[in-house]
């Protein structure tokens, strides 16, 4: 990869388009969240004629690639992954300062998108499975379901686990018989990059590219009659961007988007020091900025000060530092608007007399001074009409609001616009099923909640403006086929009628 070099400790990524690398007199400047006025690195800015490239050099390997077997895809993309751990410390270093999150989950992101891919690959069989529908009365024919691949497709991950989310789509879309271009967060784009890069090597060119740039530049990736369909992960005012543009050409979509997640705790929950430990670990990993991280707990009244001291506990012991410092547990809000977001959220709620209860220490090292650092808090009990509730916070606050009957916290769980995921906790798991399929969200956990903790199998995706479409499994493939029937005609079933 000559193309991404260290330099000063700072890191340069060029695009990787038809099977070459690129470098662009423009770049983009990747600064680093937790000390202010440092640069992590520089990512190639592509110009709308650098997008153009990347979709005619998928479109032009699109025949080739979709003409193979689901096998023979399968077995390419095995080869293209081998290796791919060797450079997963130094990526996380690199996502780690460029993100803001601690070195583990960086670490970890990268393994997730190995995971996934190969929890794809384990699907091939069914890829090009078809379905036959025999003669029947007054149908004289025999017909064949099948399914075939679409074309160019355009991935979009954030920032937040970007490598991880990308093997949510990208292993499903090239064995379904696409090609793909990947566009990396313009604010997190350097450990994507070399990811990609060096997946796409080992394919047949223009199979798969990836291209970094500002937004206004690229918006053919959506745009273009040549894109058959997006895939975008991020927020849902983007998600609405990403639609109102596809609208132009029906360039079809799939969209994660934000969400608001309500776990709610029942009256004869378990919370002992494991249960606490997943509670805390779905609200507060990645400095909360995760979008299946629950982000309220509706809580049965007489657990509520139980729930509070738990989580107090926790975040005591919470070390608020630089994401690479050995011992930190939480980094760093990814940017400047979103802690200035969250802190306006949390002083609004104790503005309105809620109990704010915050913990932890800023980091005393002068050069994170002016970092994106927050204290975490829990806010006991607030008006359910502060936008600490009815927001997505994405940052280290969460709101503990108690209920009295089960009907009530599962009203008070769907009253939102969000539906991606839920939890119930209960002592009892088929009240607890009972009251999960009443909750309005497309993935639910008992007992458990976030990220960790999906079922990578599993279709994952939201309901209402969480978005929708799936990804993962063999419903994450057919998500980027479309289904064809061969009708054959039948002379004897004819004869009969």
């Amino acid at each position: 990869m000559s193309d991404t070099t260290t330099t000063n400790n700072q890191v340069t990524t060029g695009l990787y388009i038809g099977g070459e690398e690129r470098r662009t007199e423009d770049t983009l400047t990747v600064p680093d969240p937790g000390r202010a006025g440092e640069t992590v690195g520089h990512a190639a800015a592509a110009s709308p004629g650098d997008v153009d490239d990347a979709i005619a050099a998928a479109k032009k390997a699109f025949p080739a690639w979709a003409a193979l077997s689901a096998a023979d895809r399968a077995e390419q993309m095995r080869a293209a992954l081998a290796g791919i751990a060797e450079a997963r410390d130094e990526d996380a270093a690199i996502l780690s300062r460029e993100n803001g999150k601690i070195r583990m989950e960086s670490w970890v992101d990268s393994l997730v998108f190995e995971l996934r891919w190969n929890l794809a690959l384990a699907l091939a069989d069914e890829v090009d499975a078809t379905r036959t529908l025999e003669p029947a009365p007054g149908i004289p024919v025999t017909t064949t379901v099948a399914h075939q691949p679409l074309g160019v497709v355009t991935v979009i991950v954030p920032f937040n686990w970007p490598i991880a989310i990308l093997g949510a789509a990208l292993p499903h879309a090239l064995l379904a018989g696409n090609t793909a271009i990947v566009k990396p967060p313009p604010s997190a784009p350097l450990a994507t990059t070399r990811v990609v890069q060096r997946v796409a090597e080992q394919l047949p060119p223009g199979v798969l590219n990836v291209v970094t740039g500002r937004d206004a530049d690229m918006s053919a990736l959506i745009t273009s009659p040549d894109v058959a369909k997006v895939c975008f992960t991020g927020s849902v005012g983007g998600g609405k961007k990403i639609m109102e543009l596809a609208s132009s050409s029906l360039t079809r979509v799939t969209l994660e988007l934000g969400g608001n997640d309500a776990a709610v705790v029942l009256a004869d929950a378990v919370l002992d020091d494991t249960h606490l430990d997943r509670l805390y670990a779905a609200i507060f990993d990645t400095t909360g900025q995760i979008c299946m991280n629950a982000k309220r707990v509706h809580v049965h009244r007489s657990r509520l000060e139980e729930v509070a001291a738990g989580l107090a506990a926790r975040l005591e012991k919470a070390v608020i530092g630089y994401g690479l410092d050995e011992g930190t547990t939480m980094g760093p809000l990814h940017s400047p608007a979103q802690k200035a977001f969250v802190a306006e959220l949390i002083e609004e709620a104790k503005s309105a007399g809620a109990d704010v209860r915050e913990f932890g220490t800023l980091p005393t090292d002068p050069a994170l001074a002016d970092g994106n650092f927050l204290r975490p808090a829990i806010v006991v009990d607030p008006d359910p009409s502060l936008r600490v509730v009815t927001q997505e916070q994405f940052g280290p606050v969460i709101p503990l609001l108690p209920f009295d009957a089960d009907d009530d916290a599962v009203a008070a769980a769907n009253d939102t616009w969000a539906g991606l995921g839920g939890s119930v906790w209960s002592a009892d798991p088929e009240h607890a099923r009972t009251i999960a399929n009443r909750l309005a969200c497309g993935y639910v956990w008992i007992n458990d909640h976030g990220a960790t903790r999906l079922d990578l199998r599993a279709p994952f995706g939201g309901m209402k403006q969480s978005g929708f479409g799936r990804e993962q499994g063999i419903d994450g493939v057919r998500a980027f086929q479309d289904t064809r029937a061969v009708a054959d005609l039948d002379p004897a079933a004819l004869a009969e009628h």
